[in-house]
């Protein structure tokens, strides 16, 4: 079956920027102690509900998979681009890494103890994000655990250019709430979520939720 036009994109746009996204948001997260108090959070649930693999989808250069690694997590990354899952390869052997697309993951229903999707969910179109939940939902084990990371917003703000390089880009901008309704609808039950300002540089709120899919 074809993939949607806006998937193929997304992996084209990120395997033509894969080195310069790597040397600008190397070590990003070392100053972001909120996401980091969240992944703390987010091991601590997975280990309390049985542990098994986490998969990182939309992984990029793989520095949450290697952060989550460094808290005890069994992390298996999946991102779309060849460029970027290559850096994260050479970055971090010791972590597997695979091609794969959060619309159609080639995982076994009830596979994993968690899914991370760390600011990947952010370019697919609000008509296919309730797919792309249900997928999370198949893949999980009951007890499973979710957390997202994504700026907040209404807008769409699109890209076609960025680190001097032509991308075809669109970055979603959602409620936190809202997304939450979506999980709800999907089968998930929320912890809750963390709403942050803006960093400096940045222009909106982000929001770190997490989610578990239920035992029954």
């Amino acid at each position: 079956m074809p993939e949607d036009a806006y998937v193929t994109k997304t992996r084209t746009s990120y395997d033509a920027i894969a080195e310069a996204v790597e040397k600008e948001w190397r070590g990003e997260l070392d100053s972001w102690p909120l996401a980091r108090a969240m992944f703390a959070a987010y091991a601590e649930l997975v280990r309390a509900a049985g542990g098994g693999t986490v998969a990182d989808i939309g992984c990029g250069t793989g520095e949450v998979s290697a952060i989550l690694s460094s808290l005890g997590l069994r992390m298996r990354g999946i991102d779309l681009s060849p460029g970027m899952l290559a850096l994260a390869r050479a970055k971090y052997p010791h972590l597997p890494f695979e091609e794969g697309s959060m619309t159609a993951l080639d995982l076994p229903d009830g596979e994993l103890g968690g899914v991370v999707a760390w600011y990947s969910t952010i370019h697919i179109p609000p008509a296919d994000l309730p797919k792309v939940f249900a997928e999370f939902h198949r893949v999980l084990a009951p007890g499973g655990q979710l957390l997202l990371g994504f700026q907040v917003g209404d807008d769409i703000r699109h890209f076609d250019e960025a680190f001097g390089h032509e991308v075809d880009l669109d970055f979603q901008r959602r409620r936190p709430e809202q997304v939450t309704e979506l999980l709800r609808e999907a089968g998930f039950a929320a912890h809750g979520y963390l709403l942050r300002e803006p960093y400096e540089g940045e222009r909106t709120q982000h929001a770190h939720l997490l989610a578990a899919k239920p035992r029954a």
